[in-house]
């Protein structure tokens, strides 16, 4: 493979994160606003994003598997074809029975999204220059994923603000956006199709054949994952490290909109406010990802995604400790701006630790981890906050996240050993 080679996939990698993630700015703020429209109870509305959740836990790991197993340009091909689907029958559905089949379509995409991309290019990087880091790259799709959610939020936002359809159709001004989602969605399907090439993980047997070998493939496969964790000392404490991260996404994720309630007096101010800051947070979010990939340069990757790690606390503390929407919004807005540097630091690290075997399977465990400790440590908060206070409950999650800086240590100790190597090669 030729350096212009290695080029064209990392515009591959790009072009497709883009695509990928500019449908998700254009819904992200209205997504929960159509099921209300069409009639829906909150409870209803809450319940159908639970459905979605379920569905990708429960196939987080089989798909993963399946990816590492049979290939990852298939696996991306039928998520990207879910996608569509799932965004289709959203603008479409009227009913709660509709809403539900669209979250399990989603919930089937999110699962077989989950990791395939990032695996792909990861190894066609390696399969060049073996076992080299990918942190600048993956920095850049980072930035990519905030510019385009954040420009995608303008737009979505603009539209219902226009309104084109509503008088002249007689139509929501909400359907727009969905419906250019859903557009944009099989635009990625096409890309994902034209783009993105692979080397069939068997050479031998008919397709058929082979995607039957690939779905016996998956327990073991995913055996072959979990032990993986088993035997490496930097991969379980990556894992511990992302876990911590998911206790800092409640602070500023889930308990930033309560806390500036709070300091308001007033949930509609509050929510104003926070859809004009949600939008700058993921442009922040874009500029963290670039900021990260230049401190690694300049300190190592470990010792960058600990910088940033302890960072993101440091600004989860500041949400806690904020007597005033301004320094609240400025503490959300740090977080998430470093939260966007940590991200792809992080990632860099478990690709040193996984192959192409298992690749995806290690990846979505780290998912599953963080969506099980998200679940556990939101109601956690709310609990404390009912009882003793948000900013409390706040700084306990920032402190939480500070901890977990410490499970970096093994990763920093490789990091070590792999420069010695490297030294005594030369």
């Amino acid at each position: 493979m030729t350096a212009l080679e290695l080029a064209a996939a990392r515009r591959v990698l790009l072009l497709l994160t883009a695509t990928r993630w500019l449908p998700v700015g254009l819904t992200v703020a209205i997504v929960l606003l159509r099921p209300l429209e069409q009639g829906l109870t909150v409870t209803q509305v809450l319940t159908v994003s639970a459905v979605g959740g379920v569905v990708t836990i429960v196939l987080e790991l089989p798909t993963s598997g399946f990816a590492d197993a049979f290939g990852r340009r298939a696996v991306l091909v039928a998520a990207a074809t879910a996608n569509v689907l799932a965004a289709v029958l959203f603008v479409l559905a009227d009913s709660w029975v509709d809403f539900v089949s669209a979250a399990v379509l989603v919930g089937i995409f999110r699962a077989l999204d989950s990791g395939p991309l990032e695996a792909w290019y990861v190894d066609t990087v390696h399969a060049h220059r073996p076992g080299a880091d990918v942190d600048q790259e993956l920095s850049a799709a980072g930035t990519v994923i905030g510019v385009s959610i954040a420009l995608g939020a303008l737009v979505s936002g603009l539209l219902v603000w226009w309104a084109p359809l509503d008088e002249a159709l007689d139509d929501s001004p909400l359907t727009l956006p969905l419906a250019l989602a859903a557009a944009l969605g099989a635009l990625h399907l096409a890309a994902v199709v034209a783009l993105l090439r692979e080397p069939p993980r068997s050479a031998t047997g008919t397709r058929a054949t082979r995607l039957l070998a690939g779905v016996r493939a998956v327990p073991a496969v995913v055996g072959g994952g979990l032990a993986v964790v088993g035997r490496s000392r930097a991969l379980r404490g990556l894992l511990l490290a992302e876990a911590a991260l998911s206790v800092a996404m409640v602070g500023f994720e889930s308990m930033v909109p309560l806390r500036l309630a709070e300091l308001l007096g007033s949930t509609d101010e509050a929510g104003a406010l926070m859809g004009v800051t949600a939008a700058v947070g993921w442009a922040v979010f874009a500029g963290g990802a670039a900021l990260g990939g230049r401190l690694s340069r300049l300190l190592g990757v470990a010792r960058a995604a600990v910088l940033t790690h302890v960072l993101v606390g440091l600004g989860v503390l500041l949400i806690g400790l904020a007597t005033g929407p301004v320094g609240l919004l400025v503490g959300y807005l740090a977080a998430y701006g470093v939260f966007g540097g940590v991200g792809p630091l992080h990632s860099s690290l478990v690709h040193r630790e996984a192959d192409a075997s298992n690749r995806a399977t290690v990846m979505s465990l780290g998912s599953l981890i963080s969506f099980a400790v998200f679940a556990v440590a939101a109601p956690t908060a709310g609990l404390m906050t009912d009882t003793v206070s948000s900013g409390a409950a706040v700084l306990g999650l920032g402190c939480l996240c500070l901890l977990g800086a410490l499970a970096y240590r093994p990763a920093r100790a490789a990091e070590r050993e792999r420069a010695l190597s490297a030294a005594d090669a030369r």
